[in-house]
């Protein structure tokens, strides 16, 4: 073989490798989102393991809001940066990044001594906490359009998939971080949470291979804030959205489960881990649940938003009259939260969708970086006003302050179908995957 023709076959190469290629990002995408998972699994423990042992405590359901309000802050700012930083450096960096910070958070709280246990120490914690879940997802949820490839129905797949998947674990946190604490304590817990995170972030370094996606050195901080409507529409849906559930999940549910129908941590974590796992499933079945009838595409748009928004206002308000009027508490709060799950499992979903979907492949750490900080505002939102309504309430009789909660739920899932009803109908198509483009 002469020289020319060496260097002819060699520039052939590029055809014959993609399908390696293809198979490397399929596998660092796998490996991100199974640090992912670990991550997820161990934020969800913690939260239960804060809510019910400071609870025990003896703090209010005000105070016990306040312990996570650094986690819902720093997870805005994480968020905002969080874009630009995967831009910049690459996705592998923000994955590890996030990793390290949930390994310092659980250090924080595992090894300092009952004095230190207060709620300015345990607030700066759960910050770190906040800032490593949003790094992890945001490293995630930006990877799936790196590896969909370039048709609407793979990316609404994968992304369903993605989604229902981390809150199903989530969920399995729940349980986990309840029967921890009913088993061998708060501190103790911790310390095999933080195991978990720690052979996570050494699999993860050591088995990743090259980078997922290409640092862009020219990428500016002024990019994370988007100029597309949708973007910004679909993000402040998002901020109302997710306030209604916060709104009563967070601090108002877990606190009436103890004080009101008399569960023990173990229950009570037990019920929110179950809810939260069928509220995973019905969010990776959601491609097989809606069809969009009419329009020749399977995939859903703004109105498909807009239906499931207004619909899912039914819920509180009927959980609401009916602890008001008699109804068995626990049969309304239950039977309720069940059905709010299912219809909110597929506004979430559909919204996931939506924010790739109007995203072009070039912008995806940003555009995703911009929408989950307004997440992270509506999460603040809700967890200020859980713990402030239940307070509230609690003047009215025992079941008030659930009642209180429910109430600023509707109103907040009427604000976001409102702003749904100005989403496009449809989505455009998705721009051709390339993965150097992640950022530029």
């Amino acid at each position: 073989m002469t020289t020319t023709d060496k260097v002819h076959t060699d520039t052939s190469m590029p055809n014959s490798a993609a399908p390696a290629k293809q198979r490397d990002d399929l596998r660092n995408y796998i490996l991100v989102t199974a640090a992912y998972w670990a991550d997820t699994l161990t934020d969800g423990a913690i939260r239960m393991l804060v809510l019910f042992y400071f609870y025990q405590l003896g703090y209010t359901p005000f105070q016990v809001a306040s312990l996570f309000l650094f986690y819902e802050v720093f997870g805005i700012i994480t968020n905002l940066f969080g874009g630009y930083l995967g831009a910049r450096f690459g996705l592998k960096t923000t994955l590890f990044m996030g990793l390290g910070a949930q390994l310092i958070a659980l250090s924080l709280l595992a090894f300092a001594p009952p004095s230190l246990l207060i709620v300015p120490y345990v607030m700066l914690a759960q910050a770190l906490s906040g800032i490593a879940k949003d790094l992890t997802k945001m490293s995630s949820k930006s990877a799936v359009k790196l590896v969909a490839g370039e048709t609407q129905s793979q990316l609404y797949r994968w992304v369903s998939i993605l989604t229902g998947s981390k809150n199903a674990i989530k969920g399995v946190g729940f349980f986990v971080g309840a029967l921890l604490l009913t088993l061998v304590g708060f501190q103790p817990a911790l310390l095999l949470l933080g195991a978990l995170v720690l052979a996570a972030l050494v699999a993860a370094m050591a088995l990743i291979r090259g980078d997922l996606g290409s640092a862009n050195n020219k990428a500016k901080f002024r990019q994370i804030f988007s100029n597309n409507r949708a973007v910004n529409l679909l993000a402040a849906a998002r901020i109302f959205l997710f306030g209604a559930r916060d709104v009563w999940f967070v601090v108002g549910l877990p606190v009436f489960f103890i004080s009101v129908l008399g569960w023990d941590f173990w229950l009570a974590g037990g019920f929110m881990a179950a809810w939260t796992i069928g509220y995973g499933f019905v969010q990776a079945a959601t491609p097989g649940l809606i069809r969009r009838r009419g329009t020749g595409t399977p995939e859903p748009g703004g109105g498909t938003a807009m239906r499931l928004a207004f619909a899912l206002v039914a819920f509180p308000v009927g959980i609401a009259l009916a602890l008001m009027n008699g109804v068995a508490p626990m049969l309304a709060a239950v039977g309720g939260l069940l059905a709010f799950g299912v219809i909110f499992a597929l506004n979430s979903a559909v919204h996931s969708y939506l924010i790739l979907a109007y995203t072009d492949s070039d912008k995806v750490a940003m555009n995703v970086g911009f929408y989950y900080m307004a997440n992270a505002m509506g999460r603040l939102a809700g967890t200020v006003l859980s713990g402030l309504l239940y307070q509230y309430g609690l003047q009215f009789g025992p079941g008030g302050g659930l009642v209180a909660c429910l109430w600023a739920s509707a109103a907040l899932v009427l604000a976001a179908g409102g702003l749904s009803l100005l989403l496009p109908k449809g989505t455009a198509p998705t721009k051709p995957i390339i993965l150097k483009e992640l950022g530029e």
